[in-house]
């Protein structure tokens, strides 16, 4: 594990991890907690960077409402509906009827994906992934929860101070190097351990369109995300990402890009997910809400946080909201 502000764990590199069974994973690599993932690379020391950067005592949720995405962009869930309960005048209970936790801001846990022909991360035996049974369930980021320094990577403001700005009607395509030209003209670095929040404002646009709009992104299943191409997982990997975020519905363009890198996932048609979630553990957050953030950002010049995600505590779960909060 890392012992200082900017020590690198000793772990192969990418090119590397090409070589390894499955091709481009880290099974194996983390010893200790092996389930968490990258989650790993955020350890004792990371968390106190993430301390350091708290100056100001601002607090900013990084969760939209479990009803926002009303209906959600995947047409296989819904939104929640919400009942009071009442055993008498002096008292109330509630309950979420048809709660998925992956229907608004979500943390996708190393459940959520097999890579085609291997298994599960790590090797979890299929039967093993079961209600119940607690082998690379979302509570691993519960009972430890991930905590550590977070970058904001304001990839929306950068491309619109380059005169490119995003157009989410049309679903772009980013690169992987927009990251390295956003983060230079924020004067900004990622470290190892560091959890990358990439904020584009397709989650905001998605909410603010109108219902005749939203309705034909759904349709169309069609949303900004990165090109599945292998630079993807190589920059998370050899800039030990512990937790990587976007405020975008998959965190990959979607439908998956014409000139995509296909490999594996072939029932999802390239889909990069296997990659970075069956393959390397990358614990992987969807649709957060970094309007806020983003905001005071801009205002202030500071790039940085102290980030907390703790998901729901339920045993065996697939994915959850991240319950994520960031601290100035």
């Amino acid at each position: 594990m890392t012992d200082a502000v900017g020590t690198r764990m000793d772990v192969p590199t990418y090119a590397e991890l090409r070589g390894h069974l499955p091709p481009g994973s880290s099974w194996g690599v983390f010893r200790e907690d092996p389930e968490r993932g990258t989650a790993n690379f955020a350890g004792p020391a990371q968390v106190l960077d993430g301390v350091a950067v708290v100056t100001r005592g601002a607090v900013f949720s990084l969760d939209h409402a479990l009803d926002a995405f009303d209906p959600p962009m995947a047409r296989a869930r819904s939104a929640p509906r919400h009942e009071l309960l009442a055993a008498h005048a002096e008292a109330r209970d509630d309950v979420l009827h048809g709660f998925y936790l992956q229907a608004t801001s979500q943390v996708d846990g190393l459940r959520h994906r097999r890579a085609s022909g291997h298994g599960f991360y790590n090797g979890v035996p299929d039967a093993d992934i079961r209600v119940g049974h607690p082998a690379l369930g979302v509570q691993r980021w519960a009972e430890k929860p991930v905590v550590g320094r977070g970058v904001l990577v304001d990839v929306e403001g950068f491309l619109a101070a380059e005169g490119t700005p995003l157009d989410h009607r049309g679903g772009p395509a980013l690169d992987v190097d927009v990251l390295d030209r956003a983060l230079d003209a924020q004067g900004e670095r990622v470290r190892p351990g560091d959890v990358v929040l990439v904020h584009t404002g397709w989650a905001r646009w998605f909410l603010d369109a109108g219902a005749d709009l939203r309705a034909e992104v759904r349709d169309a299943r069609r949303a900004t995300g990165f090109r599945q191409t292998l630079d993807l997982p190589e920059w998370l990997w050899d800039h030990q990402v512990a937790l990587f975020a976007t405020d975008t519905f998959a965190v990959e363009v979607l439908p998956v890009a014409a000139d995509t890198y296909v490999e594996s996932a072939p029932e999802d048609a390239g889909m990069m997910h296997q990659e970075l979630i069956a393959k390397l553990g990358v614990p992987l957050g969807e649709l957060w809400n970094l309007t806020d953030l983003v905001a005071d950002s801009r205002i202030h010049g500071r790039w940085d946080a102290l980030v907390v995600v703790k998901p729901l505590h339920l045993v065996g779960g697939v994915g959850s909201p991240p319950n994520a909060t960031a601290l100035r």
